[in-house]
């Protein structure tokens, strides 16, 4: 029995005539076909849903160097006027 590698092939109907054509010149600027502008795209979509479902950065450089001690909270300054380092004594 011989098997075959499979690519699976994706039908969109539907599509508006002003997608379409944006997607025509997306894909020129980057000298690939349509068909590959939108696998790229859909690779895309799929890589960032997937990284967005991870935790959030602060969370992942807790994770990191948890073994060095770095346990505490790390506190959100978000918003606030940013100000110079103070390295006095």
């Amino acid at each position: 029995m011989r098997y075959q590698d499979s690519m699976a092939q994706l039908i969109v109907r539907n599509l508006e005539d002003e997608i379409r054509d944006r997607l025509r010149t997306m894909a020129d600027a980057h000298g690939r076909s349509m068909e590959e502008e939108v696998r790229e795209i859909l690779r895309s979509a799929v890589l960032r849903a997937s990284m967005a479902s991870r935790c959030g950065l602060g969370t992942e450089i807790v994770e990191q160097f948890r073994e060095y001690g770095l346990d505490n909270p790390i506190h959100e300054h978000k918003g606030q006027e940013p100000r110079p380092a103070d390295f006095g004594p």
